[in-house]
């Protein structure tokens, strides 16, 4: 499992995920889209923590920048 994420894909995850934590625990989303947007948003999260999506590997994507030669 190799990283495809970036620091930018990582740190934009990380954001996303503490507005949408954010907007659940202050009730501006609730019910069933704030319990999957909460649970996206962990997701994101541990994403961001290992460094590899695994929705990028079947389209060999990857915003991780490349060593130069």
């Amino acid at each position: 499992m190799n990283a495809n994420m970036g620091s930018a894909d990582r740190l934009f995850r990380i954001l996303v995920s503490i507005i949408i934590a954010a907007l659940y625990f202050s009730g501006q989303i609730s019910g069933t889209s704030g319990i999957i947007l909460l649970i996206l948003a962990v997701i994101f999260v541990l994403t961001s923590l290992v460094g590899f999506c695994q929705l990028y590997k079947p389209f060999n994507f990857s915003t991780k920048k490349k060593p130069n030669n």
